[in-house]
Protein backbone atom coordinates (compact mmCIF):
# COMPACT_ATOMS: atom_id res chain seq x y z
CA UNK A 1 0.00 0.00 0.00
CA UNK A 2 2.98 2.14 1.39
CA UNK A 3 4.05 2.20 -2.39
CA UNK A 4 1.16 2.46 -4.59
CA UNK A 5 0.43 5.85 -2.52
CA UNK A 6 4.27 7.42 -3.23
CA UNK A 7 3.53 6.26 -6.93
CA UNK A 8 0.17 7.67 -6.85
CA UNK A 9 1.62 10.61 -5.28
CA UNK A 10 4.72 11.63 -7.68
CA UNK A 11 2.80 11.03 -10.44
CA UNK A 12 0.31 13.84 -9.97
CA UNK A 13 3.13 16.60 -10.42
CA UNK A 14 3.62 17.77 -13.95
CA UNK A 15 6.68 16.58 -15.64
CA UNK A 16 8.82 19.67 -15.33
CA UNK A 17 7.66 20.12 -11.36
CA UNK A 18 8.10 16.54 -11.01
CA UNK A 19 12.43 16.03 -11.95
CA UNK A 20 12.82 19.18 -10.06
CA UNK A 21 11.66 17.17 -6.84
CA UNK A 22 13.41 14.58 -8.18
CA UNK A 23 16.88 15.98 -8.37
CA UNK A 24 16.28 18.22 -5.48
CA UNK A 25 15.51 14.94 -3.13
CA UNK A 26 18.42 13.55 -4.14
CA UNK A 27 20.40 15.82 -3.57
CA UNK A 28 19.87 16.37 -0.27
CA UNK A 29 20.66 12.34 0.19
CA UNK A 30 23.95 12.87 -1.41
CA UNK A 31 24.75 15.67 0.42
CA UNK A 32 23.73 14.02 3.87
CA UNK A 33 25.44 10.57 2.76
CA UNK A 34 28.59 12.00 2.24
CA UNK A 35 28.63 14.03 5.46
CA UNK A 36 27.79 10.68 7.01
CA UNK A 37 30.49 9.00 5.14
CA UNK A 38 33.08 12.02 6.29
CA UNK A 39 31.99 11.89 9.84
CA UNK A 40 32.26 7.76 10.25
CA UNK A 41 35.48 7.91 8.74
CA UNK A 42 37.10 9.64 10.35
CA UNK A 43 37.10 7.17 13.01
CA UNK A 44 34.84 8.54 16.46
CA UNK A 45 31.67 6.71 15.15
CA UNK A 46 30.67 4.79 18.00
CA UNK A 47 28.95 2.26 15.70
CA UNK A 48 31.10 0.35 13.55
CA UNK A 49 30.99 0.69 9.55
CA UNK A 50 31.82 -1.46 6.58
CA UNK A 51 32.18 -1.08 3.09
CA UNK A 52 32.69 -3.19 0.06
CA UNK A 53 31.66 -4.91 -3.58
CA UNK A 54 28.99 -6.63 -4.88
CA UNK A 55 28.02 -8.62 -7.81
CA UNK A 56 24.81 -10.76 -9.46
CA UNK A 57 22.14 -11.02 -11.42
CA UNK A 58 19.41 -8.62 -12.91
CA UNK A 59 16.40 -9.67 -14.66
CA UNK A 60 13.04 -7.32 -15.13
CA UNK A 61 9.49 -7.33 -15.59
CA UNK A 62 8.12 -5.32 -18.36
CA UNK A 63 6.85 -5.72 -22.09
CA UNK A 64 8.77 -7.93 -23.12
CA UNK A 65 9.46 -11.93 -21.77
CA UNK A 66 6.32 -13.99 -20.46
CA UNK A 67 4.86 -17.22 -21.01
CA UNK A 68 2.41 -18.22 -23.81
CA UNK A 69 -0.76 -16.87 -22.12
CA UNK A 70 -1.52 -13.03 -21.08
CA UNK A 71 0.82 -11.57 -19.03
CA UNK A 72 1.45 -11.81 -15.30
CA UNK A 73 2.48 -10.07 -12.50
CA UNK A 74 5.59 -10.61 -10.71
CA UNK A 75 8.38 -12.92 -11.59
CA UNK A 76 6.06 -15.13 -13.32
CA UNK A 77 6.22 -13.23 -16.16
CA UNK A 78 9.61 -12.83 -16.36
CA UNK A 79 12.16 -13.95 -19.06
CA UNK A 80 15.02 -15.90 -17.29
CA UNK A 81 16.82 -16.62 -20.39
CA UNK A 82 17.53 -12.86 -20.05
CA UNK A 83 18.81 -12.31 -16.95
CA UNK A 84 22.18 -10.52 -16.96
CA UNK A 85 24.36 -8.87 -14.80
CA UNK A 86 25.28 -6.36 -12.17
CA UNK A 87 28.39 -4.67 -10.33
CA UNK A 88 28.40 -2.58 -7.35
CA UNK A 89 29.86 -0.93 -4.69
CA UNK A 90 28.30 -0.06 -1.26
CA UNK A 91 29.26 1.83 2.20
CA UNK A 92 26.80 0.62 5.49
CA UNK A 93 26.42 2.52 8.33
CA UNK A 94 25.38 1.30 11.57
CA UNK A 95 23.07 3.29 13.70
CA UNK A 96 22.05 0.29 16.40
CA UNK A 97 21.74 -2.91 16.92
CA UNK A 98 18.96 -2.99 14.71
CA UNK A 99 18.72 -0.35 12.37
CA UNK A 100 21.64 0.32 9.77
CA UNK A 101 21.96 2.88 6.64
CA UNK A 102 23.39 1.89 3.20
CA UNK A 103 24.22 3.81 0.58
CA UNK A 104 25.03 1.81 -2.76
CA UNK A 105 26.03 2.40 -6.36
CA UNK A 106 25.42 0.01 -9.00
CA UNK A 107 25.64 -0.61 -12.58
CA UNK A 108 22.88 -2.74 -13.61
CA UNK A 109 22.45 -4.43 -17.48
CA UNK A 110 18.50 -5.30 -18.48
CA UNK A 111 17.65 -6.76 -21.68
CA UNK A 112 14.73 -8.83 -23.67
CA UNK A 113 13.77 -9.97 -27.17
CA UNK A 114 10.04 -10.89 -28.45
CA UNK A 115 11.67 -13.36 -30.27
CA UNK A 116 12.84 -15.64 -27.39
CA UNK A 117 8.84 -15.29 -26.05
CA UNK A 118 6.69 -17.76 -26.12
CA UNK A 119 3.80 -15.53 -26.04
CA UNK A 120 2.53 -15.43 -29.90
CA UNK A 121 1.98 -11.49 -29.69
CA UNK A 122 4.71 -10.68 -28.27
CA UNK A 123 6.88 -12.94 -30.63
CA UNK A 124 4.73 -11.48 -33.47
CA UNK A 125 5.33 -7.51 -32.22
CA UNK A 126 9.48 -8.83 -32.82
CA UNK A 127 10.84 -5.38 -30.75
CA UNK A 128 14.14 -6.02 -28.57
CA UNK A 129 16.10 -3.84 -26.43
CA UNK A 130 19.12 -3.34 -23.71
CA UNK A 131 19.57 -1.11 -21.29
CA UNK A 132 22.90 -0.31 -19.10
CA UNK A 133 21.79 1.66 -16.06
CA UNK A 134 23.26 3.01 -13.17
CA UNK A 135 21.71 2.94 -10.25
CA UNK A 136 22.24 5.02 -6.95
CA UNK A 137 20.30 4.01 -3.42
CA UNK A 138 19.73 4.33 -0.17
CA UNK A 139 18.53 1.85 2.26
CA UNK A 140 17.82 1.66 5.87
CA UNK A 141 18.29 -2.35 7.26
CA UNK A 142 16.45 -3.78 9.67
CA UNK A 143 17.84 -6.72 11.36
CA UNK A 144 15.66 -9.03 12.60
CA UNK A 145 17.87 -12.33 13.34
CA UNK A 146 21.38 -12.24 14.70
CA UNK A 147 23.89 -14.53 15.98
CA UNK A 148 26.74 -13.57 17.74
CA UNK A 149 28.69 -16.68 17.78
CA UNK A 150 28.45 -19.11 15.23
CA UNK A 151 29.60 -22.04 16.01
CA UNK A 152 29.09 -21.47 19.70
CA UNK A 153 33.08 -21.53 19.89
CA UNK A 154 33.35 -18.99 22.56
CA UNK A 155 36.04 -16.80 20.64
CA UNK A 156 33.18 -14.52 18.57
CA UNK A 157 35.32 -14.59 15.40
CA UNK A 158 32.18 -15.18 13.44
CA UNK A 159 28.40 -14.03 13.14
CA UNK A 160 25.61 -13.51 11.55
CA UNK A 161 22.93 -10.75 10.66
CA UNK A 162 19.88 -11.45 8.78
CA UNK A 163 17.66 -8.29 7.65
CA UNK A 164 15.15 -6.69 5.88
CA UNK A 165 15.66 -3.04 3.58
CA UNK A 166 13.77 -0.54 1.88
CA UNK A 167 14.54 2.80 0.93
CA UNK A 168 14.87 4.94 -1.93
CA UNK A 169 16.59 5.46 -5.23
CA UNK A 170 17.54 6.79 -8.87
CA UNK A 171 19.00 5.29 -11.84
CA UNK A 172 19.68 6.79 -15.63
CA UNK A 173 18.07 4.81 -18.09
CA UNK A 174 19.07 4.80 -21.72
CA UNK A 175 17.26 2.12 -23.50
CA UNK A 176 18.76 0.37 -27.35
CA UNK A 177 17.33 -1.24 -29.84
CA UNK A 178 19.19 -3.83 -32.32
CA UNK A 179 18.37 -3.38 -35.93
CA UNK A 180 18.59 -6.16 -38.46
CA UNK A 181 21.61 -5.44 -39.38
CA UNK A 182 23.26 -5.49 -36.13
CA UNK A 183 23.56 -2.13 -34.51
CA UNK A 184 22.22 -0.83 -31.55
CA UNK A 185 20.72 2.27 -31.47
CA UNK A 186 19.44 4.47 -28.66
CA UNK A 187 15.71 4.44 -28.60
CA UNK A 188 14.91 7.48 -26.22
CA UNK A 189 15.83 10.08 -28.69
CA UNK A 190 13.37 8.33 -31.18
CA UNK A 191 10.37 8.71 -29.54
CA UNK A 192 8.63 6.00 -31.32
CA UNK A 193 5.66 5.76 -29.59
CA UNK A 194 5.47 9.57 -30.25
CA UNK A 195 6.27 11.11 -27.17
CA UNK A 196 9.50 12.13 -24.73
CA UNK A 197 10.43 10.12 -21.13
CA UNK A 198 13.07 11.11 -18.58
CA UNK A 199 16.35 9.48 -18.04
CA UNK A 200 15.94 10.15 -14.52
CA UNK A 201 13.56 8.01 -12.54
CA UNK A 202 13.00 7.19 -9.20
CA UNK A 203 12.54 3.59 -7.69
CA UNK A 204 11.46 1.96 -4.40
CA UNK A 205 13.83 -1.09 -3.17
CA UNK A 206 12.23 -3.97 -1.35
CA UNK A 207 14.12 -6.66 -0.12
CA UNK A 208 16.11 -9.33 2.06
CA UNK A 209 19.91 -9.89 2.85
CA UNK A 210 22.37 -11.38 5.30
CA UNK A 211 25.80 -11.78 6.22
CA UNK A 212 28.47 -13.36 8.00
CA UNK A 213 31.03 -11.43 9.43
CA UNK A 214 34.38 -13.78 9.66
CA UNK A 215 37.86 -13.26 11.39
CA UNK A 216 35.94 -10.03 12.92
CA UNK A 217 36.32 -8.03 9.97
CA UNK A 218 35.73 -9.60 6.88
CA UNK A 219 31.93 -9.75 5.49
CA UNK A 220 30.00 -12.50 2.72
CA UNK A 221 26.59 -12.05 2.26
CA UNK A 222 23.79 -11.65 0.29
CA UNK A 223 20.68 -9.58 -1.08
CA UNK A 224 17.59 -10.30 -3.28
CA UNK A 225 16.11 -6.97 -4.17
CA UNK A 226 12.88 -5.59 -6.12
CA UNK A 227 12.51 -2.27 -7.49
CA UNK A 228 9.19 -0.46 -7.85
CA UNK A 229 9.78 2.51 -10.56
CA UNK A 230 7.81 5.27 -11.90
CA UNK A 231 8.14 4.59 -15.24
CA UNK A 232 7.07 2.12 -18.54
CA UNK A 233 9.60 3.26 -20.54
CA UNK A 234 12.87 1.05 -19.47
CA UNK A 235 12.31 -0.83 -22.66
CA UNK A 236 11.13 1.80 -24.45
CA UNK A 237 7.62 0.24 -24.99
CA UNK A 238 4.68 1.41 -22.92
CA UNK A 239 1.21 1.95 -24.82
CA UNK A 240 0.75 2.30 -29.03
CA UNK A 241 2.91 2.61 -32.23
CA UNK A 242 3.14 6.03 -33.79
CA UNK A 243 4.80 5.07 -37.01
CA UNK A 244 3.33 7.50 -40.05
CA UNK A 245 1.89 9.66 -37.00
CA UNK A 246 1.90 13.42 -38.03
CA UNK A 247 2.54 14.03 -34.44
CA UNK A 248 5.58 12.36 -33.97
CA UNK A 249 8.98 14.69 -33.33
CA UNK A 250 11.30 13.36 -35.74
CA UNK A 251 9.74 11.77 -38.61
CA UNK A 252 13.50 11.63 -40.20
CA UNK A 253 14.38 8.95 -37.36
CA UNK A 254 11.92 6.77 -39.05
CA UNK A 255 14.32 4.29 -41.21
CA UNK A 256 15.80 3.47 -37.62
CA UNK A 257 12.37 2.50 -36.09
CA UNK A 258 11.89 0.46 -38.98
CA UNK A 259 14.90 -0.99 -39.07
CA UNK A 260 14.40 -2.36 -35.61
CA UNK A 261 10.70 -3.17 -36.11
CA UNK A 262 11.09 -6.60 -38.37
CA UNK A 263 8.28 -6.47 -41.13
CA UNK A 264 7.00 -10.01 -40.76
CA UNK A 265 7.20 -13.28 -38.04
CA UNK A 266 9.61 -15.63 -40.16
CA UNK A 267 8.21 -18.33 -38.20
CA UNK A 268 5.08 -18.39 -39.56
CA UNK A 269 5.15 -17.70 -43.70
CA UNK A 270 2.58 -15.06 -44.70
CA UNK A 271 1.94 -13.87 -40.90
CA UNK A 272 2.54 -9.55 -41.92
CA UNK A 273 2.36 -7.63 -39.02
CA UNK A 274 0.45 -4.34 -38.22
CA UNK A 275 3.09 -2.74 -35.90
CA UNK A 276 3.35 0.46 -38.00
CA UNK A 277 -0.31 1.24 -37.81
CA UNK A 278 -0.58 4.32 -35.75
CA UNK A 279 -2.42 3.47 -32.73
CA UNK A 280 -2.13 -0.39 -32.76
CA UNK A 281 -0.89 -2.10 -29.53
CA UNK A 282 3.01 -1.64 -28.71
CA UNK A 283 3.00 -2.24 -24.92
CA UNK A 284 0.97 -1.77 -21.22
CA UNK A 285 0.42 1.33 -19.98
CA UNK A 286 -1.31 -0.10 -17.00
CA UNK A 287 1.78 -1.28 -15.22
CA UNK A 288 5.07 0.57 -15.08
CA UNK A 289 8.52 -1.58 -15.35
CA UNK A 290 10.08 -3.16 -12.60
CA UNK A 291 13.32 -4.77 -12.34
CA UNK A 292 15.48 -7.40 -9.56
CA UNK A 293 19.05 -7.86 -8.53
CA UNK A 294 20.26 -10.93 -6.81
CA UNK A 295 23.94 -10.05 -5.17
CA UNK A 296 26.55 -11.35 -3.53
CA UNK A 297 28.64 -9.05 -1.13
CA UNK A 298 31.86 -8.85 0.44
CA UNK A 299 32.90 -5.93 2.68
CA UNK A 300 35.33 -4.92 5.09
CA UNK A 301 34.33 -3.42 8.92
CA UNK A 302 36.14 -0.75 10.13
CA UNK A 303 36.46 -0.55 13.97
CA UNK A 304 34.93 2.23 15.98
CA UNK A 305 37.03 4.44 18.33
CA UNK A 306 34.96 5.04 21.13
CA UNK A 307 34.74 3.84 24.25
CA UNK A 308 31.34 3.56 24.46
CA UNK A 309 31.62 1.44 20.83
CA UNK A 310 34.83 -0.57 22.24
CA UNK A 311 32.37 -1.88 25.65
CA UNK A 312 29.98 -2.39 23.46
CA UNK A 313 30.93 -4.54 20.43
CA UNK A 314 34.30 -5.43 22.16
CA UNK A 315 33.77 -9.26 20.81
CA UNK A 316 33.82 -7.92 17.45
CA UNK A 317 37.50 -6.65 17.46
CA UNK A 318 38.75 -9.42 19.72
CA UNK A 319 39.62 -7.20 22.74
CA UNK A 320 40.33 -9.95 25.73
CA UNK A 321 39.45 -8.72 29.76
CA UNK A 322 43.04 -8.63 30.68
CA UNK A 323 43.29 -10.15 34.17
CA UNK A 324 44.41 -7.66 37.03
CA UNK A 325 47.40 -8.66 38.63
CA UNK A 326 48.16 -7.66 42.38
CA UNK A 327 51.72 -7.02 43.79
CA UNK A 328 52.79 -9.06 46.91
CA UNK A 329 52.53 -6.69 50.29
CA UNK A 330 55.36 -7.82 51.37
Amino acid sequence: MLVVFLRDYLIQFQPVCYKFYIFAFMRKLLIAFIFTLITSVSGYSQYYVDYGISAGASNYLGEFGGGEGKGRGFVADMEFSFTRWTLGGFYRYRLSPKVALKGSLNYIRLSGDDDKSDNPGRKTRNLNFKNDMFEVLVNAEYYIFKVNDVGGTGRYRADFNLYLYGGLGAFYSNPKGQTVAGDWVSLRGLNSEGKSYSAINMAIPLGIGFYYTLDRKYRIGMEIGWRTTFTDYIDDASTVYANDYDGITNKTDQALVDAINAEYYPGEQGNRLSNFIAGSKRGNPDNNDSYMTMTVNFSWAIRGRSKFYKAKYSWIHGNKRRSRRSRPKF
